[in-house]
């Protein structure tokens, strides 16, 4: 199983995308098949987990006199 504790978004989404792949060619054994699911689940847990991360950080800006301001986009 992959380690995602320390790694960056980029490089699980990469390995997501292979997973995805294997799975979508239907050649596997099945229980090959479900730990390679199990490992696409949590590398997309890590991807979301990310991303949520990053924000919430966009979300709060900092202006020139170090306040911060919420973004008031569409949401």
């Amino acid at each position: 199983m992959a380690e995602t504790k320390e790694i960056k978004f980029d490089e699980a989404l990469v390995q997501l995308e292979g997973i995805i792949g294997k799975l979508e060619a239907g050649s596997l054994p099945l229980e090959e098949a479900i730990e390679l699911y199990k490992e696409g689940m949590t590398l997309s847990t890590t991807c979301h987990t990310k991303l949520q991360k990053i924000e919430e950080e966009v979300v709060k800006l900092v202006d020139a006199s170090g306040n911060i301001s919420e973004f008031e986009g569409d949401q």
